[in-house]
């Protein structure tokens, strides 16, 4: 028997769809861009969850409204359901109450009742990625009368990959999804956000992403790869 459900087989006869955990618009597709493509393609409805977005005085309207419509353009490519904004604000989870993080995920999370969740790995640099990480498994704790059977963790370049060396925990994924089908159109995802892309060798570059996903590939021998944790699978 494998250790992980087949994600790519039949959608669930019950609908239950795959939800993505983002911090901030950008880290779904960082993350799980062409993940999202191949499962969307293979018929599962698959949403995002933004838990936080730019709040005044820190960030203005226009640069809110303007995050707000690349998200809409890169979900459109990758063909997701539904994005669900949290609201959250954004690089002050750390400061808001945590119990409204964990009610604002777990609500979704009930209402959703999503097989496989994606979240932010926890070792990442971003507070922000920490907390939705660890709100993410309280709200889907599995005593409950339903919960996600399937929990992966995702990498975020220049935040997975900026944390202490042993002292904090490292991302070694164990799980790889093959996306050589799926590459171009993450790619296409991401360039949407052209708020936030920048030249290489930024890692929030197109060459990086290419690159990360070449490398995660070329270790399971496959064309591309994305990487994750398997954090829970319950069969």
């Amino acid at each position: 028997m494998s250790a992980l459900p087949d994600l790519f087989g039949q959608p669930d006869p019950d609908g239950c769809p795959v939800l993505v955990v983002a911090p901030h618009p950008d880290d779904e597709i960082l993350g799980v861009g062409g993940t999202m493509a191949r499962l969307a393609r293979a018929g599962h409805n698959v949403h995002v969850a933004v838990v936080t977005s730019g709040q005044p005085p820190r960030f203005d309207a226009a640069q809110i409204a303007t995050v707000r419509a690349e998200a809409a353009a890169a979900h459109g490519q990758l063909g997701i359901a539904q994005t669900h904004w949290l609201d959250f604000p954004a690089a002050e989870l750390a400061e808001h109450p945590h119990g409204a993080l964990n009610a604002g995920l777990g609500d979704l999370i009930r209402t959703m009742d999503p097989h496989t969740v994606f979240a932010p790995h926890p070792g990442d640099i971003h507070m922000d990625h920490q907390l939705t990480f660890l709100s993410t498994l309280v709200a889907s704790r599995p005593h409950q009368a339903r919960y996600p059977t399937t929990i992966l963790a995702y990498e975020t370049l220049s935040e997975t990959n900026w944390n202490a060396p042993y002292l904090t925990p490292p991302f070694v994924p164990n799980v790889f999804i093959d996306i050589t089908d799926t590459l171009e159109d993450k790619l296409a995802a991401f360039a949407c956000f052209a708020s936030q892309v920048r030249a290489a060798p930024h890692e929030r570059s197109i060459e990086s992403l290419r690159a990360l996903a070449t490398l995660r590939g070329a270790t399971v021998h496959r064309a591309a790869a994305e990487g994750f944790v398997l954090v829970r699978a319950v069969l």
